[in-house]
């Protein structure tokens, strides 16, 4: 049964490496669309990075979103699911399993745009994560790959005919802190773009206004983020419009680089009873900011 796993895996790949031919360009160009309406601001898909409420099973922090009135979600492979699958993480559920994950998200009008995965160190890992994200319907996974790993997760996420948004936690923990690491991964890597994270650049002293302009062509989602200071690792994230984050010129740029991706909020911080109050604090300021836009 392994020998046959693995037979498929290197399937993929190699399906993948033949299309990668095409493309071998070293900007993300592909990875934006033209706006719909005219006004990317209007197209951004704004939502919840299901994070923001990990101390919840999965079904009530579903609930919690819904009460935000939002739509879009981006769920991570650890979060616990509740009692009615034995309280199993995503990670370790089975399809039918996972069937009762995405029919629940669609009872509820929302839409998984893309999946936080963990990865790991085998590709049998990866492309068990990348196949849960495909069942709940994502089109790009959020993941911090291993730099030996580059190589091997791009064909993967070719063939699953998906996108890898790196994510940026802060220095010492990831090696993706500084935007010129993100940049080196997507080099020659079509697959490979960027999730901007709006909070963790400022812990290493990166302002993400400039991050941001740094990584132009290459964002496919957006972890909105605020943060106290720079230059303090041990600090939790505040509020939205709260911090130093200056998110007016972070939209006004987004805005100027076609941007038409999807915009979680995210908390790390756990407020008490939960972070509801102030995600509903936040889709105010954000709504708020992008009437603003010119």
């Amino acid at each position: 049964m392994k020998t046959f796993l693995y037979a498929c895996f290197f399937c993929l790949v190699a399906a993948a490496a033949c299309n990668q031919k095409k493309n071998t360009t070293d900007n993300a160009a592909d990875i934006t669309v033209k706006s719909a309406s005219g006004d990317v601001a209007k197209d951004w898909k704004f939502g919840v990075a299901l994070w923001t409420f990990h101390n919840f099973n999965f079904t009530d922090a579903l609930a919690k979103v819904d009460s935000a009135g939002l739509k879009y979600i981006e769920p991570n492979t650890f979060h616990k699911t509740g009692p009615e699958q034995k309280d199993s993480l995503i990670l370790q559920l089975s399809p039918a399993g996972l069937g009762k994950l995405n029919a629940l998200i669609r009872q509820k009008g929302m839409k998984a745009e893309s999946v936080y995965i963990v990865g790991d160190s085998t590709m049998l890992s990866w492309k068990k994560q990348f196949e849960i994200a495909k069942q709940l319907g994502a089109t790009f996974v959020t993941a911090e790959p291993p730099i030996n790993m580059w190589d091997s997760v791009d064909s993967l996420a070719g063939a699953y005919g998906m996108k890898v948004a790196i994510h940026e936690h802060w220095k010492g923990v990831s090696h993706y802190w500084h935007p010129d690491s993100v940049l080196a991964a997507i080099k020659n890597h079509p697959n490979f773009g960027a999730c901007a994270d709006l909070g963790h650049w400022p812990k290493s002293g990166i302002n993400p206004v400039e991050a941001v302009k740094k990584l132009s062509g290459h964002i496919i989602g957006v972890h909105l983020k605020d943060i106290a200071a720079y230059n303090d690792p041990k600090l939790k994230d505040v509020p939205v419009g709260t911090g130093i984050v200056d998110f007016p010129a972070i939209f006004q740029e987004l805005k100027k680089q076609q941007f038409t991706g999807p915009i979680y909020l995210e908390r790390d911080a756990e407020d008490q009873p939960s972070n509801l109050p102030s995600v509903l604090q936040t889709v105010k300021y954000y709504n708020d900011k992008i009437k603003q836009l010119q």
